[in-house]
């Protein structure tokens, strides 16, 4: 149910909505909107921490679509839900709430990890499709503060994540709640008429869009609209997040008008805060310019000329804890890290916390090795800038969402490039046994008119290779002689330039 004062809070929250977009120089257009700037920080952070968690990670099932799919008949969830925990009339989604205790959650394990990872700012889900606020809400009682871990758990990683030195934002997945759990009207479940506004499964309309139509039915109503309105602003304003991350459904036409009313909110805030804020958003959901672009499980196959970000999982298969995760290896998140820093971007890595709060041991292990290559190799990626190539090689990207899997592995001759310290940073994907490679795009033209290379080389060197390499720069590029040199990760070539 919504709390008692929900009407009130409701016209306070609107008419503050509604003042502070008239006094702040963004307003509800994209006309304004595009004037943002994302922040700096962001740009010389290069690695976040997604955080999956709530609900979903009880059953642990699939994927964290489980209390959309255990209402659809034709879905494997509906009949393994029955099979384990009864019909859906006798437990529903709701009833996970009591065992989602959160007894080994530490925020400050939680932060030390991601430090030690080498992250540089953290982005836990706040609000998931399924509704389940994961922190301290006035306009609902289904948040985690009065239900389930009766913890807030967004607020204790802010102040965690603050105090480490890392940087707090969040993500809302509200938008897609209107109609996540509506199959549950097919049949008799716990999900029925009446619902109303602040009730959990509200409004779980019937009608299940073509998630792929940006025009498809059922639009939401305005009810909804204002509601996921005022709860937005209601956490930007308890939380003042850095950043504002969206899932894809804000693209929806039915959701455009309300979507910069909160970006105009938000931006706005950011300035009385004393620092810019900026939106991640997908696909086309906001104007070019009013936020960050940010790619789904996937990247782009060469440089651009504008930030953007990727978000993607520590596993294959799914974006929270379950028990059959099929995980991708420190190697491959490592060169995926690499290639899109080279091109302009972010990652934004996603970790999927256990029922209990405790983090799997695979995912320890993992963001371990991350931060180990980072701690050798960061001033290849912090703050660095993209060189005048990014990528050298003849493994071909394939561009766009969810393509993250459909590149080959690397081969010797595939490199990615940075700039940063007066230096050029040419990383080797895959290190020759032999210790030996040539960097093409670092071949010297004597053609003063010609786009090549002509700086001047005044030493090369490895990082973390405390002996001596030798090497050789020519027309046909850069030759280095590593003999001896071993290492299975990427390899990060510092070449000095004069």
């Amino acid at each position: 149910m919504a709390n008692k004062n929900y009407n009130a809070l409701k016209k306070k929250y609107l008419a503050k909505v509604d003042k502070t977009i008239a006094e702040g120089p963004y307003k509800d257009n994209w006309e304004t909107l595009t004037d943002m700037t994302i922040p700096d920080w962001f740009m010389k952070a290069k690695f976040g921490i997604f955080i999956h968690w709530g609900l979903f990670s009880v059953p642990a099932h699939n994927n964290e679509w489980y209390s959309r799919n255990m209402y659809q008949k034709d879905m494997e969830e509906y009949s393994y839900h029955i099979k384990t925990y009864g019909p859906h009339k006798d437990f529903g989604y709701k009833d996970f709430i009591p065992m989602f205790t959160a007894k080994k959650f530490s925020a400050k394990k939680w932060v030390s990890l991601f430090k030690k990872a080498g992250a540089r700012y953290i982005v836990p889900v706040a609000e998931h499709h399924d509704g389940f606020q994961m922190y301290d809400s006035d306009l609902s009682i289904w948040n985690s503060v009065q239900m389930g871990p009766k913890r807030d758990v967004l607020g204790e990683l802010k102040e965690e994540a603050e105090k480490q030195g890392l940087t707090f934002c969040t993500s809302s997945h509200r938008a897609e709640h209107l109609w996540f759990m509506g199959g549950g009207k097919d049949f008799e479940s716990d999900i029925h008429e009446p619902l109303h506004v602040g009730d959990f499964y509200w409004p779980s309309t019937k009608e299940q869009p073509d998630q792929t139509d940006i025009y498809s039915k059922p639009y939401p109503t305005q009810e909804f609209l204002d509601d996921w309105l005022i709860r937005t602003c209601e956490l930007i304003d308890k939380y003042q997040p850095k950043i504002l991350y969206f899932d894809w459904w804000i693209m929806h036409d039915g959701y455009k008008d309300t979507l910069k009313k909160i970006a105009a909110y938000y931006y706005n805030s950011g300035l009385k805060w004393g620092y810019n804020t900026a939106i991640c958003y997908k696909h086309e959901a906001m104007a070019f310019g009013s936020g960050i672009v940010d790619v789904e499980r996937g990247k782009f196959a060469d440089v651009k000329p504008y930030y953007w970000q990727t978000d993607t999982a520590i596993a294959h298969n799914s974006w929270c804890y379950t028990t059959n995760l099929s995980y991708k290896t420190s190697h491959d998140i490592i060169c995926y890290l690499i290639d899109v820093v080279a091109k302009n971007g972010n990652l934004l890595l996603n970790v999927g916390p256990k029922a209990d709060g405790s983090i799997p041991d695979k995912d320890i292990e993992i963001l371990t090795d991350i931060g180990a290559w980072l701690k050798t190799n960061g001033e290849a990626i912090y703050n660095s800038k993209v060189w005048r190539y990014c990528q050298e090689g003849p493994t071909a990207e394939v561009e766009g969402k969810f393509s993250e899997g459909n590149a080959s592995g690397y081969t010797t001759k595939d490199f990615r490039f940075t700039a940063g310290h007066g230096c050029i940073y040419a990383i080797a994907l895959k290190f020759p046994k032999s210790g030996k490679l040539n960097i093409k795009s670092l071949a010297f033209s004597h053609d003063s008119n010609s786009a090549s290379f002509q700086g001047i080389i005044t030493n090369v060197e490895i990082l973390g290779c405390k002996s001596r390499i030798k090497y050789k720069h020519d027309a046909k590029g850069l030759h280095i002689d590593a003999s001896g040199y071993t290492n299975d990760m990427p390899v990060v070539i510092k070449v000095h330039t004069k």
